[in-house]
């Protein structure tokens, strides 16, 4: 990792953990973070559910709620990625706070309440991607009926 990575992190920790979300999104819609493709060998890659992965590491939804930087997120080494969670309608999720950091535990506790732009907004970014990665979509409720 390089000095400008180390303390671009460490920055993103000073900020609260939603807002450092928002600007890792940010960073990739605009190109900041590079990276060459899945990581792949032949001793990675798997199969699952008929879909051939070229390594078994994926990125859970709950990232890229709205699909919104799908293409560079697969140029980051995953096998797969999981958009969402995203609702037939919009809706602004939980109030914040709503994400939290468990720093002694390197872990989060995530509130969000599937706050996202909803279907319409979300499945033409999926038609227009290019970039030939398996994306799964995680469809949620809505809050309100």
């Amino acid at each position: 990792m390089s000095l400008i990575d180390t303390a671009a992190l460490r920055a993103l920790r000073l900020a609260s953990p939603e807002t450092a979300h928002g600007l890792a999104i940010r960073a990739l819609r605009m190109g900041l973070v590079r990276g060459s493709g899945p990581v792949t060998s032949d001793r990675l890659a798997s199969r699952v559910a008929g879909l051939d992965l070229p390594n078994p590491i994926g990125l859970a939804a709950g990232f890229d709620k709205n699909a919104e930087v799908i293409g560079p997120l697969s140029r980051s080494g995953f096998g797969f990625i999981e958009a969402g969670a995203v609702t037939p309608r919009a809706q602004p999720g939980n109030p914040k706070p709503r994400l939290f950091r468990l720093t002694a535990d390197r872990a989060a506790i995530n509130r969000f309440g599937f706050n996202n732009e909803g279907i319409a907004a979300v499945l033409p970014r999926l038609a227009r991607r290019s970039d030939g990665g398996v994306v799964g979509l995680n469809i949620g409720a809505n809050k309100v009926r």
